[in-house]
């Protein structure tokens, strides 16, 4: 009992300041062999305990050799195998997310009984030159005017047309004026400042930016003059430029500006009078071996082509079919084109336009007409392809136009077209108050005209430049229809009527169409169009996704055994452990620290100047042997062992009765 008192207090006297942390003993043996003995697995006290513990016990292929192999230079051989392994999955899997969203396209062919297209015809000269001569005099009188000063044409008098109802008589109202406040101009390339009015013959200051619109057709005399004209916003503080390098297409656009600006401001209803009637186009119609007239077709009215007639326009919720191919189970009509009423000025050829397209979707003659000539015979063959596309995520089409933010203002299908007409027609109500005559018009909107739009015509070419230059947005925003009808047409010439027949089919057209044509027919005056289906094969062109889920996985999987010999199992596992348990060795660490931090921050002050600085601090109890190993105090010295005290190794007597041969004596 003294040694051991005298041992403890030894103790206290070395290591008076320290906190003692006071443990049951059961819990301090359990502390210490948990501190001294190796600890592997997701209890590793470091995280490079835990990699190799990984490496040694699991199945992918590659990290067992990199602990296990001799050497440094096969360890180093095995982590750049395994890190190209892991590289080449990651690259793989990337390559597999990233195509994901693919397409595969099938090409299939039916062979069945086809619905017949919707077919629009249009005469090239939207109005009659009588009917519209009235209205026209000042432009043509001007125009002819500027055509004398330019090449020196003489005054010649307008060809003799047939007599037509006077428009003056048959206005009623403010009759529409030509205003000369465009005129046509003749700019110097060296003086671009100044340009001779082709009215006056004055010269006159110009101002603005300059848009040169160069063609190849035809050059002005020799010289480096152009022609052109300047157009300007209400107050004149902006104008702008256009010349052209060739007379005919200066000319030409200039005439139709101020062509569109006259007839803007007539009514719907003259318009369609003034134009031809479908008993006036039509002369004969036949549609798969059965004959049709003229109630077989819709009044279609476009602003720059008049009057036009749409065949199969689903009357009735009706669509007409086609019982076999070839160009006697088609539409052949025969046209009166009466090139004598042609406006000399809007158009320059003669003839007719048609376009083929679906029942519900809108005919934009001018964008992708057909053009039919005169004295000929014009064979149009067709194949139908309908296709199919993915919505968003696989492509940016519509499937009916609602998520796209332009409103139709046509009564038709939605397709790309359509939104970039809208979007322009749209552009111009806002930018110039009043909507662009050769399209249909916007809800409570007008047609442009100088007299209610003074900046219309400025505003418009604008519009227009920037509409090029994609500026407007439109291209951006409208997007192209996922399911389309479109027909694939072949088109033939033949001359028509030939010199043989003619001497008999002109005069008996002749006679067919006494009522309504009051002259001899000839040959420049008439059309024949043939359209029908080459064959009744319908190709069908679908996109279905390329990939799904299941074969993502699949593909995954496939990767992950070629490089690794990993399966989802492994990677379960890899996630474990590079993520959970190294998660929880870092916290665990930081926790403890913590802890050390808090413990030395909260302690107890102790006596001052008694500490024994060269003691390590332990966080167990001192045993017998680390009291031993303790330095000693100054001025004490540690006693050694004391002598064995003898009379406690004598036995107790263990019973109450003892033989006598072992009884000892007793000590003296």
């Amino acid at each position: 009992m003294g040694t051991t008192s005298h041992i403890l207090l030894h103790i206290k006297l070395a290591w008076p300041s320290s906190p003692i942390l006071i443990m049951a003993p059961g819990e301090k043996i359990k502390a210490k062999i948990k501190k001294n003995l190796p600890v592997t697995g997701p209890q590793a006290p470091t995280i490079k305990e835990l990699m190799r513990w990984y490496c040694l016990n699991t199945n992918t292929h590659g990290c067992r050799r990199i602990v296990v192999s001799r050497g440094r230079l096969r360890r180093l051989l095995w982590v750049l195998f395994t890190l190209t392994a892991v590289a080449l999955i990651f690259w793989h899997c990337a390559l597999l997310i990233s195509s994901f969203y693919t397409v595969s396209v099938s090409i299939k062919v039916h062979f069945q009984k086809l619905d017949f297209p919707a077919v629009t015809i249009c005469n090239i000269n939207p109005y009659k030159y009588s009917a519209v001569r009235d209205l026209l005099a000042d432009l043509e009188q001007e125009t002819r005017t500027a055509l004398k000063n330019l090449y020196g044409f003489p005054e010649n008098k307008s060809r003799k047309r047939r007599e037509a109802e006077s428009w003056t008589s048959a206005w009623e109202g403010t009759r529409p004026k030509f205003l000369k406040l465009v005129p046509l101009l003749a700019f110097s390339q060296d003086e671009t400042s100044k340009a001779r009015d082709f009215l006056t013959g004055r010269k006159r200051k110009v101002s603005g930016s300059i848009i040169h619109k160069a063609s190849d057709v035809m050059h002005v005399h020799e010289s480096k003059e152009v022609v052109g004209f300047q157009l300007c916003s209400n107050d004149t503080s902006k104008c702008a430029v256009y010349t052209f390098s060739s007379g005919v297409n200066a000319i030409q656009e200039w005439y139709k500006l101020h062509y569109m600006n006259i007839m803007a401001q007539v009514p719907l209803e003259k318009k369609i009078n003034m134009s031809y009637s479908a008993e006036e186009l039509l002369v004969t119609c036949f549609f798969d071996g059965m004959s049709c007239d003229a109630r077989n077709f819709t009044l279609f009215h476009h602003p720059m082509y008049g009057n036009c007639y749409t065949f199969n326009n689903r009357e009735n919720e009706t669509i007409l079919s086609t019982s076999m191919g070839g160009s006697e189970y088609g539409l052949q009509v025969i046209l009166y084109i009466n090139e004598e009423e042609y406006n000399p000025f809007l158009v320059s050829s003669t003839g007719a336009k048609v376009i083929v397209h679906r029942q519900d979707e809108y005919p934009f003659i001018e964008d992708i007409g057909t053009e039919i000539e005169t004295a000929m015979a014009t064979s149009i063959g067709m194949h139908l392809t309908e296709s199919f596309k993915l919505s968003e995520p696989y492509s940016q089409c519509t499937e009916d136009g609602s998520d796209v933010p332009i409103s139709n203002i046509y009564n038709a299908a939605y397709s790309l077209q359509i939104c970039l007409h809208s979007c322009f027609q749209t552009k111009m109500v806002e930018k110039c108050g009043c909507a662009q005559y050769s399209q249909p018009l916007p809800p409570a909107a007008n047609y442009c005209n100088y007299q209610q739009h003074p900046n219309w015509m400025y505003c418009y070419y604008q519009l227009h430049q920037a509409f090029v230059r994609e500026e407007l947005g439109c291209q951006s925003v409208c997007r192209e229809a996922c399911s389309f009808k479109e027909w694939t047409l072949t088109t033939s010439l033949a001359q028509w009527p030939s010199e043989v027949s003619e001497k008999w089919l002109l005069p008996v057209l002749t006679w067919d169409q006494g009522q309504q044509i009051k002259k001899k027919l000839n040959k420049t005056d008439l059309a024949k169009l043939l359209i029908f289906y080459k064959d009744l094969n319908q190709r069908s062109i679908m996109e279905s996704p390329a990939n799904s889920i299941e074969m993502l996985l699949s593909n995954f999987g496939g990767q992950l055994g070629l490089w690794m010999s990993c399966s989802v199992v492994c990677v379960i596992e890899i996630i474990e452990v590079f993520f959970i348990d190294s998660f929880s060795i870092i916290a665990r660490r930081q926790w403890h620290k913590a802890k050390e931090w808090w413990a030395r921050r909260h302690a107890p002050p102790g006596p001052q100047g008694q500490d024994n600085l060269g003691l390590d601090i332990d966080d167990d109890l001192p045993t017998f042997t680390s009291a031993l190993r303790l330095p000693p105090a100054p001025g004490t010295e540690v006693p050694g062992t004391p002598p064995p005290r003898y009379n406690t190794l004598r036995l107790e007597r263990a019973f109450s009765d003892q033989l006598t041969d072992t009884q000892m004596p007793a000590e003296s």
